[in-house]
């Protein structure tokens, strides 16, 4: 095999450097997202409950709403996080970008709201608690476990609904 030769420049030749984004535009990356969307819908998580029936121990498998995640769009679309920041900061992927963020934070949000995803877990993971002393009319409370998973269902709640649940001053926590 014969060396390159002294000075080449043929690197100069290639018409771009680097491989080639997976989404040439944002109208590919939206079709590649809403095909995330429907394996979810399509592929929700099961738990296998016991049931004591008539006849005996009864067995079933239990569909669960399986929670939509960047992390998980980006494992689907064989990216990486780091890859996807940069379709976010591309031009033209602006608008894509956050409708999808937007789509993925609301299924969570509605998902808990409806008791069919963990409140706690995706409150937090929304940043909507993250800690366990609330200022409230000005005043720093700490609550117990108990109290902040309370006070959290209720702000879910709220944000379902668009009113405090039960009326005025029921959201206030204890002291």
């Amino acid at each position: 095999m014969m060396p390159a030769p002294v000075g080449n420049r043929f690197w100069e030749q290639r018409s771009s450097h680097g491989r080639k984004p997976i989404f040439a535009t944002p109208d590919d990356l939206w079709s590649a997202a809403a095909e995330y969307f429907e394996w979810v819908e399509a592929n929700p998580l099961t738990e296998e409950k016991v049931f004591n029936g008539k006849d005996g121990i009864v067995r079933a498998d239990i569909a669960k709403m399986r929670a939509m995640t960047i992390t998980g769009l980006c494992i689907f679309l064989d990216i990486s996080q780091q890859a996807w920041s940069e379709y976010k900061q591309r031009d033209g992927f602006g608008e894509i970008t956050t409708r999808i963020d937007e789509i993925v934070r609301t299924q969570k949000f509605e998902g808990a709201s409806a008791d069919l995803l963990n409140a706690n877990i995706i409150a937090r993971d929304l940043g909507l608690a993250d800690k366990s002393e609330l200022n409230v009319a000005g005043s720093l409370q700490t609550m117990s476990g108990e109290d902040l998973d309370a006070r959290i269902a209720l702000l879910l709640e709220e944000g379902r609904t668009g009113a405090p649940p039960g009326g005025a001053g029921k959201a206030e926590g204890k002291k």
